[in-house]
C-alpha cells in the first residue's frame, strides 16, 4: 500500500485588511445575535458551512471562513502551571508541587489567576491582529494521568499517583480555569491524556498497553470520571498509545461507550499532536492503511479536532472519505457542532469578545498573582525530616552548595512561560543579606552543568573605520536562515537580549534571524563550553562542545540566532543569549572550602526538567528520552555529598525533581531533608522563608519515594499490582502523604458518625491542637484499609483537608466522606459499597501518630 504524506499547514498572521474583511463579512447572520439561544446560534453557523469548510475547522490550525466572518483560530494553547509559551506570565509551582499542597482551594486560586492572565494576553494579542499558536483560549491542561511509575519524565505534570487526590485537584483546577458560568467560559480546560498513559516517552507513539477493567476504572479512568461528573469540562485529549489493541484516538469503547455513554461527557475531543497520523504510520500503530481510513476511524470514534505535527492533517482527507463511504457528513457535522459550541461559549462570535473581555495586560504578573505564586511555592515544598537544624540561626554562615542552588530551570519545570520575577535560592538568600558562600559543587548529571554565565561584553569587539570598538555587529534578517537582505544593523554590547516583539517588523510572532560578527577575546586561557541559543563559529570553525582557548587572543567571531515558529520554540517574546562555562574550576574543591568556612551546609541537588520531560533527546547515563532509568541521586552529586558529610558540618539536603528520587542516603546522613519538586518563579523566597522558620511547611508527598526501580514492575507493565501506595507492600524511603512542619500537632478523634440514608456516609469530628510556637497548617488524611474481600487495594485515600491552627490553639475540624466515596471496585471495575467492619486510619502509612478506628457498614 502507498501511504501519502501531507503538506504541513503553516500558520500566518492575519493582517489588518484581512481582519477588516472578516468584520465586514460578519453581517447580520443570526449566529451573531447574542439574544438567541446558544444551540440556535451554533446550528446557524454550522448549517452555513460547506463540507470542505467544516473539515477545515477540524484541524488545530483552523483557517478563516471569510464569507461568514469567521476568523482563523489556532486551538493549541497550554496552561499547566501558568500561561505557557506565550511570553511573560506568572509561573506557579509545577502540577506535582501543587498536588503536594493537598490544598484544593489553593489550586482553584492558582487556576483562576492563570485564566485571568490567559484572558488578558488573548485580548492583548487580538487587539494587534495576532492569531497565532498560543494566543487562543483553549488550554490543553490539566494532565490528570496517574503517576504510576517514577521513571516517567512527564509525571511532574500530574497531580501524583493517587486517583482520588488527582480527581479532587483537577476539579478545582478546571473550575478555576473555566470560571463559574458554563455558558460563558473564562477559558477552556482540557483533560489529558485519555487514557492509560504514563510512559515510556520514547515509545509512546507505538506502544499498546494492556489494562484489565479493574485497573482501567479504579486507576486510569477514575480522575477523568470525577472531573467530568463534577464539572462541565470543556474538552478532552486522547493519547498517543493504544489501549488493549486499539489506538486511543480510534478507540470507540473509550471515547464513545465510556466517555460519552457512561461518564456523560459533552465537550469536544482533540487528538494529541500527531496521534491521528500514528494510527496509520508503519513506525507507529500501523492500524489502518492510510490517512483517509485513519481520519474516518478517529472521527467516528469521537475525535472532533485533530492536532497535527510534521505529518500535517489526516483530516484533510475527510471529504474523500465521505465520497468513498468511509464516513457520512452527518458525523462530521456533529463534530464541528461541538467545536463551534466551544468557541461560542468562549465569546468568540460576540462583537465585544464576550462577558470576560474586560481583562487587560496589566493583570499579567500583577502583585496579587506574584503573592499567590509565593504562597503556592511555600505550600509545595515538603519538609521530610528535621533533627532541629531547621530553622537556621539568623546569624549562621551558610555554605550554599549544589547544582540547583542557582539554577533557573528548577523554577520553571516544563510547559512554562517566561517568569515575571524569578528568584533562585541563591538570589533570594543573597537578597536577604545572609552570610553566604556559594559553589555549584558538581555537574547536575553527566556533563550537564547549571552554572553557565552570560558571556560579558568585555570579551567582544569589532572594527569600525580600521579601529577596534567594543561590542558586536548585529545584522537582522526577516528569515531565520538569513536569506535575503538584512533590514537593520546595530552594535550590541553582548548577546543577552529579550524582545517584547520582533526586532525586524514589530510583530508578535514572526520568525527572524540575526548574524553577530566581530572578535571574541577570552581573558584567561583554559577549556570552555558555550551555551544559549546562538550557534557560533570561532575563526571559521563551528563550536559545539568543549574548546581550549588562549587568553588575550582575539578570535574571529560569528554567531547566528534563528527564531522560528515551532510547537515548543515559537517566536513570541523572543530571546537571544550566549553563555559560557569555565571548565577549569575545581568545583568540588570550592565546595569543600566553602563548607570549611561556614556553620551549616545547605545542599541543593536533584535533577531538573532539562533531564526529565516530554520525548527528549538527553544523552546522559540514568536518563532515556525524557524518562529516568534509575532513581539514584546523580553520581557526581553523590560523591560530593559524601565528601561534605566528612566535614562534620550540619547538612540540609534540598532535592528538586518531578517525582521520586532515592533519598535513602540523605535520610540517613543529613540533618534535614526537603523535597521541593519545581516550585515556580518564587522558589527562592519560599525556600528562604522555610529555611529560616518564617513559615511552617505543610506540604505532603503526592507520590511514594522508593529506593530503586528494582522495587517496581517493568515500566511498560500497566498492571497496578506492586505500584503506588495503594498496592506497594514494600518499605519505601518516604511514604505517600509524608511531610511535617515546625509545629507539633496533637490529633484526637472526638466522634465518628454515619450519616445519610441508609447510614452510608461518614462524618468525623477531629480536634487539632497546635502545641508549637508558630501558626501552622496540618493536612488531615483519611485512609481506608479495606481488606482483601473488598477490593485489591492495601489502602485507599478517601479524604484530605488542610486546617490552619494558631500557635497554642485547638480547633475542631469536620471530615465528611460522602457515600459515593465509600466504595471499592470489583474485578470488573464496578463500584460496590463497603460492607461489614472496615478499618480506617487518620494519618499516612508509617506515621507513628496515626489514629485507627473501625466502622461497621450494613449491607
Amino acid at each position: 500500500m502507498v501511504k501519502h504524506a501531507l503538506p504541513i499547514l503553516l500558520s500566518t498572521l492575519v493582517c489588518t485588511s484581512a481582519q477588516s474583511a472578516l468584520d465586514a463579512a460578519a453581517g447580520p447572520f443570526p449566529f451573531r445575535d447574542r439574544s438567541l439561544p446558544l444551540e440556535a446560534r451554533v446550528a446557524d453557523l454550522v448549517g452555513r458551512m460547506t463540507l470542505e469548510e467544516k473539515v477545515a475547522q477540524m484541524f488545530d490550525k483552523a483557517p478563516a471562513i471569510e464569507r461568514l466572518g469567521v476568523p482563523r483560530y489556532e486551538w493549541w494553547n497550554e496552561a499547566l502551571h501558568g500561561i505557557a509559551r506565550a511570553g511573560t506570565a506568572t509561573v506557579f509551582p509545577q502540577a506535582i508541587g501543587l498536588a503536594a499542597s493537598f490544598d484544593r482551594q489553593l489550586v482553584y486560586q492558582v487556576a483562576t489567576a492563570i485564566a485571568t492572565e490567559g484572558r488578558a494576553k488573548h485580548h492583548d494579542f487580538r487587539a494587534r491582529g495576532t492569531y497565532s499558536m498560543y494566543t487562543g483560549l483553549n488550554y490543553w491542561s490539566p494532565n490528570i494521568n496517574i503517576f504510576r511509575d517514577p521513571r516517567w519524565g512527564r509525571g511532574q505534570e500530574t497531580y501524583g499517583e493517587d486517583p482520588y487526590l488527582t480527581g479532587r485537584m483537577a476539579v478545582s483546577f478546571v473550575r478555576g480555569l473555566q470560571g463559574d458560568d458554563p455558558q460563558a467560559l473564562k477559558t477552556g480546560a482540557t483533560l489529558k491524556h485519555y487514557a492509560v498513559h504514563s510512559g515510556p516517552e520514547p515509545s509512546r507513539h507505538s506502544d499498546d498497553y494492556s489494562a484489565g477493567d479493574y485497573d482501567l476504572y479504579a486507576t486510569y479512568l477514575s480522575a477523568f470520571e470525577t472531573v467530568i461528573r463534577e464539572t462541565h469540562v470543556h474538552a478532552l485529549m486522547c493519547a498517543y498509545n493504544a489501549v488493549n489493541g486499539v489506538p486511543a484516538c480510534a478507540n470507540r469503547r473509550l471515547l464513545q461507550d465510556i466517555l460519552r455513554g457512561e461518564f456523560g461527557f459533552d465537550g469536544y475531543v482533540v487528538s494529541d499532536c500527531g496521534a491521528i497520523a500514528d494510527i496509520y504510520k508503519t513506525t507507529a500503530h500501523d492500524y489502518v492503511e492510510g490517512t483517509a481510513e485513519a481520519a474516518a476511524m478517529a472521527v467516528k470514534a469521537g475525535v472532533d479536532l485533530e492536532c497535527g505535527d510534521a505529518d500535517g492533517s489526516a483530516y484533510r482527507d475527510l471529504p474523500g472519505a465521505v465520497a468513498g463511504g468511509l464516513i457520512d457528513e452527518k458525523t462530521i457535522t456533529a463534530a464541528v457542532t461541538r467545536l463551534m459550541r466551544a468557541r461560542f461559549r468562549l465569546g468568540m462570535f460576540d462583537p465585544d469578545g464576550g462577558s470576560h473581555a474586560g481583562h487587560d495586560i496589566s493583570q499579567v504578573g500583577s502583585p496579587a498573582h506574584l503573592r499567590l505564586a509565593l504562597q503556592a511555592a511555600k505550600k509545595a515544598i515538603v519538609l521530610l525530616q528535621n533533627d532541629g537544624v531547621l530553622p537556621l540561626a539568623k546569624n549562621a554562615s551558610i555554605a550554599l552548595i549544589g547544582p540547583n542552588a542557582d539554577n533557573v530551570d528548577i523554577l520553571l519545570a516544563n510547559y512554562h512561560g517566561q517568569p515575571v520575577n524569578p528568584a533562585t535560592p541563591r538570589q533570594a538568600l543573597l537578597a536577604r543579606g545572609d552570610t553566604l558562600l556559594f559553589s555549584p559543587g558538581s555537574a547536575l548529571a553527566g556533563d550537564i552543568y547549571t552554572h553557565y554565565e552570560t558571556v560579558p561584553g568585555t570579551a567582544f569587539s569589532h572594527r569600525s573605520n580600521g579601529e577596534k570598538r567594543p561590542g558586536l555587529i548585529a545584522q537582522y534578517y526577516p528569515a531565520p536562515d538569513l536569506t535575503g537582505d538584512s533590514v537593520k544593523t546595530e552594535v550590541v554590547e553582548n548577546i543577552d537580549k529579550a524582545w517584547r516583539r520582533s526586532p525586524v517588523n514589530g510583530r508578535d510572532d514572526d520568525a527572524f534571524g540575526v548574524r553577530y560578527t566581530g572578535f571574541f577575546t577570552p581573558a584567561a586561557s583554559g577549556r570552555y563550553r558555550f551555551g544559549g541559543n546562538v550557534n557560533l563559529s570561532l575563526d571559521g570553525r563551528p563550536v559545539s562542545g568543549p574548546i581550549a582557548l588562549q587568553g588575550g587572543r582575539p578570535y574571529r567571531f560569528e554567531g547566528v540566532l534563528a527564531i522560528r515558529r515551532f510547537w515548543h520554540a515559537n517566536a513570541i517574546e523572543p530571546r537571544a543569549r550566549l553563555s559560557w562555562l569555565d571548565l577549569n574550576r575545581d568545583l568540588a574543591g570550592e565546595a569543600l572550602s566553602a563548607a570549611a568556612k561556614s556553620d551549616v551546609i545547605v545542599f541543593m541537588g536533584g535533577i531538573s526538567a532539562k533531564l526529565e520531560g516530554e520525548e527528549m533527546t538527553v544523552a546522559v547515563a540514568g536518563f532515556d528520552g525524557g524518562d529516568r532509568t534509575t532513581l539514584a541521586i546523580p553520581a557526581a552529586q553523590m560523591a560530593l555529598l559524601k565528601q561534605l558529610k566528612s566535614t562534620a558540618k550540619p547538612l540540609v539536603y534540598v532535592n528538586f525533581s518531578g517525582g521520586a528520587v532515592n533519598l535513602e542516603w540523605p535520610k540517613a546522613n543529613a540533618n534535614a531533608v526537603v523535597q521541593a519538586f519545581y516550585p515556580g518563579e518564587a522558589t527562592g523566597p519560599a525556600l528562604a522563608q522555610i529555611l529560616y522558620g518564617e513559615y511552617s511547611p505543610s506540604a505532603r508527598l503526592p507520590v511514594t519515594f522508593y529506593r530503586s526501580v528494582d522495587d517496581l514492575p517493568a515500566f511498560k507493565d500497566y498492571s497496578m499490582a506492586g505500584r503506588t501506595h495503594r498496592y506497594f507492600s514494600g518499605r519505601p524511603v518516604y511514604a505517600f502523604g509524608a511531610g511535617r512542619g515546625f509545629s507539633e500537632f496533637d490529633t484526637r478523634i472526638i466522634d465518628v458518625a454515619r450519616t445519610g440514608s441508609p447510614d452510608r456516609a461518614l462524618r468525623l469530628s477531629v480536634e487539632l491542637h497546635n502545641k508549637g510556637a508558630m501558626d501552622a497548617e496540618e493536612v488531615l488524611q483519611l485512609y481506608v484499609e479495606p481488606g482483601a474481600a473488598q477490593g485489591r487495594e492495601i489502602q485507599a485515600l478517601k479524604h484530605f483537608t488542610v486546617a490552619a491552627v494558631a500557635a497554642g490553639e485547638r480547633q475542631v475540624v469536620t471530615v465528611e466522606v460522602p457515600a459515593h466515596e465509600l466504595v471499592f471496585r470489583d474485578r470488573n471495575g464496578r463500584k460496590k459499597p463497603y460492607h461489614g467492619p472496615v478499618n480506617f486510619r487518620l494519618g499516612h502509612k508509617g506515621d507513628p501518630k496515626a489514629l485507627k478506628f473501625r466502622v461497621n457498614f450494613k449491607h
